[in-house]
């Protein structure tokens, strides 16, 4: 997966070390809108901190450990991210983590892309099962495992943690034989 148009004008597509100073720039514009769930936020301090994690990503591929696209805009310029955790191999199954830049919300480009990673998941690499976990009061987050199909397995309390706040997790998950790839 070089490249993956999505159904809106968006795409996935690989990050690039030249992608750091524009990734940092789109994380520190939405450090509000991403600070209460994500706790890598706080983290990143520059550009070299994303390059960092860019150069993580390129290891990830390498490994065959997963894969982490960029979401762009038609533009061209980046939204947001999405990718695989990683992948048990041995038991067939990954999980999918995901932001999106505050003023590109609501335009169903997430939903979209997650759609194309479950595809990837169960297509290309064969795997059995992916989950998605939210904090429980992020109902952005959790609309996109439902509006997809996953279903809800439960509650993982006080699964994550952000700053000084702990957070219950909902987790989602559908397995290959309920997907239907697009």
């Amino acid at each position: 997966m070089l490249r993956h148009e999505l159904p809106n004008g968006y795409a996935l597509r690989l990050l690039e070390e030249s992608d750091a100073e524009e990734l940092f720039a789109l994380v520190d514009a939405n450090r509000k809108h991403l600070e209460p769930w994500m706790p890598w936020v706080p983290n990143e301090h520059s550009a070299e901190d994303v390059l960092q994690f860019i150069r993580g990503t390129r290891k990830q591929i390498g490994d065959n450990e997963g894969l982490q696209t960029a979401i762009v805009g038609p533009d061209g310029r980046i939204v947001g991210m999405v990718g695989f955790h990683g992948v048990d191999w041995l038991n067939r199954r990954t999980s999918i983590g995901y932001w999106i830049a505050h003023d590109h919300q609501g335009r169903g480009t997430m939903t979209h892309a997650v759609r194309a990673l479950v595809d990837h998941a169960f297509g290309t690499w064969t795997l059995n099962r992916v989950t998605i976990e939210a904090a429980v009061d992020n109902a952005r987050s959790r609309a996109v495992p439902e509006r997809l199909g996953f279903v809800h397995e439960g509650t993982l309390r006080g699964a994550g943690r952000v700053g000084d706040r702990t957070m219950d997790h909902a987790v989602y998950a559908v397995v290959a034989a309920d997907w239907t790839i697009s």
